[in-house]
């Protein structure tokens, strides 16, 4: 009979940090998405994608759709929801949406975080 018994310890659980939010939103741009919701896209949601574009390689890639596709990541902030393609999320990790008005252009920006640089024009990036 044997009598030697083995017990096996588990080991200790490590701790993980949190990972920031996929994306956030600022008050301009949460408000700006409300007004658009809420009239001419009433029903859609608004995808965000990086696409191969310009002179320094990604640009951001903004799409309306009727529902999120099952390779899209869901982002809920300042109770509004926007979709990111999947594909796209390691871009994208931090990232704060904007809308900004100049006197001759309005639109969404980005500030992110995994930018390494930008063309000259600023309408491409590269990580």
């Amino acid at each position: 009979m044997n009598t030697n018994t083995a017990t096996i310890t588990p080991a200790p659980a490590r701790k993980t940090r949190a990972l920031p939010p996929l994306m956030t939103l600022t008050d301009a741009a949460a408000e700006r998405l409300r007004r658009l919701y809420d009239k001419g896209e009433q029903g859609k949601l608004l995808r965000i994608g990086v696409n191969t574009k310009g002179c320094s390689g990604l640009s951001y890639d903004l799409t309306w759709t009727d529902a999120p596709a099952p390779t899209d990541e869901v982002v809920k902030d300042k109770e509004l929801t926007v979709l990111v393609d999947r594909k796209a999320s390691l871009f994208l990790i931090g990232s704060v949406m904007d809308y900004e008005v100049k006197k001759l252009t309005s639109g969404f920006t980005f500030v992110n975080p995994n930018e390494k640089g930008r063309c000259g024009c600023g309408e491409s990036f590269h990580v």
